[in-house]
């Protein structure tokens, strides 16, 4: 299997597995959703699908909407199928992408060292060497 067959399957896996969530699935613990990544193993025989969602506050709401997904997998397995006409589905494994989190976390890390700098720097300025010889 080529890697761009591989990257053509998982895209077709994500993005229809973000509107078959979306549309289809009745779980109140499913809201908000959003499919970041989807990457298929190379025999086309698993997919590992990365979400995240707004409604996550903790590690524990997380592990809670991962295992839902998982719970639902043969049911989103078999829409995803529906929607093509491969001989096989790749089987699906969720993981939760807390990269939008971790991504915020480090711009206010980096904005608050900028801010730091930016002071430091006016407090050196105002208190220069003066005329020595």
């Amino acid at each position: 299997m080529t890697p761009d067959r591989a990257q053509r399957v998982a895209d077709f896996v994500r993005t229809e597995l973000a509107d078959i969530i979306q549309r289809d699935m009745r779980d109140p613990r499913v809201s908000l959703v959003s499919v970041t990544d989807a990457k298929v193993s190379r025999d086309l025989a698993f997919a590992d699908i990365y979400v995240s969602s707004l409604a996550v506050k903790d590690e524990a709401d997380a592990a809670e909407l991962v295992d839902v997904l998982t719970r639902a997998g043969g049911f989103l397995r078999s829409a995803v199928a529906k929607r093509q006409r491969w001989r096989t589905t790749p089987r699906l494994r969720f993981h939760y992408d807390d990269s939008l989190v971790e991504g915020a976390r480090l711009d206010a890390l980096i904005d608050h060292a900028i801010r730091a700098d930016s002071t430091d720097e006016h407090a050196s300025a105002g208190h220069g060497d003066v005329g020595t010889n």
